[in-house]
């Protein structure tokens, strides 16, 4: 069984940017439930279906499978909830083996930048750099999933 152990970050600044290459996502919902989400994703030529449980502290199932992209592509259009969710992903060594993954959305959640972590267990020691600000593991506005029907764009700040 596939467990996701995630933590969540506000990012600072774009020092980090420095040594990142992105690559663009598109992903959409086909069921947005916080009890299961059902999520496609298009990264470059790949495609991926992925189906996420409940998120109790920051760990929850996680089933991930490739799918073909023309079909991927078609689900985006025509079956996911819009607004469709793009952002490009920049991947920076943590250290220990672990890696920062870095996303900046575009679109209705523009000037959203967050960092992700995974990690090995809940326990798992890891570096903060200086660009990493407030943890928002736990709260579910900062979820892709929450930003289609609550985009950033349109919170009060």
């Amino acid at each position: 069984m596939a467990k996701e152990i995630e933590r969540k970050f506000l990012v600072i600044g774009d020092e980090w940017k420095k040594s990142a290459v992105g690559t663009l996502y598109r992903q959409g919902y086909l069921n947005s439930a916080k009890e299961r989400t059902v999520r496609i994703r298009t990264i470059d030529d790949k495609a991926f279906l992925t189906i996420k449980g409940l998120t109790v502290s920051c760990t929850r199932l996680e089933f991930e499978y490739p799918i073909p992209h023309a079909d991927c592509v078609k689900m985006l259009d025509d079956l996911a909830e819009k607004p469709i969710i793009e952002k490009t992903r920049y991947k920076i060594p943590a250290g220990n083996g672990l890696t920062w993954e870095i996303d900046e959305f575009h679109g209705v959640n523009e000037g959203l930048v967050v960092a992700e972590i995974e990690l090995p267990s809940e326990e798992t020691p890891f570096e903060k750099p200086a660009w990493l600000g407030e943890e928002v593991s736990s709260d579910p506005r900062y979820f892709n999933s929450n930003l289609v029907a609550h985009p950033f764009t349109t919170w009060d700040k």
